[in-house]
C-alpha cells in the first residue's frame, strides 16, 4: 500500500491514507461556538483522506480550554454545521473528535463548580487559563451513577455531531485527559467496578464507545489511543499491565466493527502497536508523536512495511493546506510557525500558501 491509494474507512471510501490528526488550536470564542474561521481552515484541508478535528468538549464542565470548541448548545452544533458543510463542498470527509478534558480543566474556565476524574487526584503543575497560571483542582470523583451521566454526554455529543453533518466522531481516549485517565494505575484509584484491574479500568471507555456506536453506528466511531505516552500524570510504566488494559479494551469492542484505531506512539513497530492492531482487526491509523513533524518518508516507510492502514499527520498539515499535492508531486513544504499554533486569528491558521500562489 502507499499514501495515494484508497482505503475503506468504515462507511466511507478515502482517496489517500493521510489523515489531518486533531489539533488544538483555541481560536473560538469563550462561549465556545466555533468561529467562522473554522469553516475555512478545515475546507482547505479537504484534499486530505480524512480531517479530525480539535477536541470538542461534550460537557460545560469537561472543557480544558479557553477557545476550546464545544458541541453542546444549538449555538455550537450551528457552528460546526458550518464547517462540516464547507468541508463537504471542497469534497472532504470529517470526523469530530469529542473530548472530555476530566481533572486538566478548572472551574474558573469552565463555570462550573468542580472539575472531574476517575479518582480524586489532582494534576502537578499548573493549570493554564487564558494568560492565568492556577493552581489545579483536586478533582471530583465520579460516583458510579455520575460515570454513566458522563457516558451519555458523549453519547450526545455525538448525535449532535451527526446532525451537524459530520461523517462520524473519534472518541479521546489519549493525552491524560479523561478516558485515558480511567486507563491509568495512577490515576484511577478506583475500588469498585471501574478500578483494580486492567480490564475494570478499560471499563469505562468500552462503555463509551458500545454507548455512542449504538447511537450513531460502529462503522461511523473512530477511537484514539496514547500508551504509554505518560502525560499529564496519566502514567503507564508497566509494560505487562499496558497491554492487558489496552488489550481488554479493545476485545470489549472486538464485536462492534468500529471505523478505526488510532494509536499515537514513538514506534509503529512494536510489540505493543501491532498488538493492539491486530487485536482491533480493523483500519489502524498511526501517528508518531507530538513536536515532531512526521515527514512524507515516514509516512511512506511506515505505510510501505504495511504497519498501518493510515498516517496521523499533525504539523505539516498546519503549514501545507495542500500537504497531498506536494507530497504526490515531490514539493517543498511550508515551515510550519509554532509561534501561531495556540490562539489568535487566521494569521498561521488560515494564511499559509497554497502551491498555486
Amino acid at each position: 500500500m502507499n499514501i495515494f491509494t484508497p482505503v475503506t474507512l468504515g462507511a466511507l471510501t478515502l482517496p489517500n491514507r493521510v489523515v489531518m490528526a486533531p489539533l488544538t488550536r483555541l481560536r473560538n470564542g469563550e462561549d465556545g461556538v466555533p468561529a467562522e474561521i473554522l469553516a475555512e481552515h478545515y475546507a482547505q484541508r479537504a484534499g486530505l483522506g480524512l480531517i479530525v478535528t480539535e477536541g470538542t468538549y461534550p460537557s460545560h464542565e469537561s472543557r480544558s480550554y479557553i477557545g476550546q470548541p464545544g458541541i453542546v448548545t444549538e449555538a455550537q452544533a450551528a457552528g460546526w454545521a458550518k464547517v462540516a458543510e464547507a468541508v463537504h463542498r471542497a469534497g472532504g470527509r470529517i470526523f469530530m473528535q469529542i473530548m472530555n478534558g476530566g481533572r486538566t480543566g478548572h472551574s474558573k474556565m469552565s463555570g462550573v463548580d468542580r472539575t472531574i476524574a476517575p479518582s480524586a487526584i489532582a494534576i502537578s503543575g499548573e493549570v493554564r487559563v487564558g494568560a492565568e497560571k492556577l493552581p489545579p483542582q483536586v478533582p471530583h470523583a465520579l460516583t458510579i451513577e455520575e460515570v454513566g451521566v458522563v457516558r451519555d454526554e458523549f453519547v450526545a455529543a455525538a448525535r449532535r455531531a451527526i446532525d451537524a453533518g459530520f461523517d462520524g466522531v473519534e472518541i479521546h481516549g489519549a493525552n491524560g485527559y479523561l478516558v485515558h485517565q480511567f486507563l491509568s494505575p495512577v490515576s484511577n484509584v478506583r475500588e469498585d467496578r471501574y478500578g483494580g484491574s486492567p480490564q475494570a479500568r478499560a471499563s469505562f471507555a468500552v462503555e463509551v464507545l458500545r454507548a455512542v456506536a449504538a447511537e450513531i453506528g460502529a462503522e461511523r466511531v473512530g477511537i484514539r489511543l496514547s500508551p504509554e505516552h505518560n502525560i499529564q500524570d496519566v502514567l503507564e510504566t508497566n509494560p505487562e499491565d499496558v497491554k492487558a488494559t489496552y488489550h481488554a479494551l479493545l476485545e470489549g469492542v472486538s464485536d462492534l466493527e468500529l471505523a478505526y484505531l488510532s494509536v499515537l506512539h514513538r514506534d509503529p513497530a512494536s510489540e505493543l502497536v501491532q498488538g493492539l492492531r491486530s487485536s482491533f482487526g480493523g483500519a489502524f491509523m498511526f501517528n508518531s508523536g507530538f513536536s515532531t513533524l512526521t515527514s512524507r518518508e515516514e509516512a511512506a516507510g511506515v505505510l510501505s512495511d504495511e504497519l498501518a492502514d493510515l498516517i496521523a499527520v499533525g504539523r505539516p498539515v498546519i503549514a501545507n493546506p495542500d500537504l497531498i499535492e506536494r507530497w504526490e508531486a515531490g514539493h517543498p513544504e511550508n515551515e510550519p510557525n509554532p509561534a501561531t499554533f495556540y490562539g489568535g486569528g487566521a494569521e498561521g491558521y488560515n494564511d499559509y500558501p497554497r502551491l498555486s500562489a
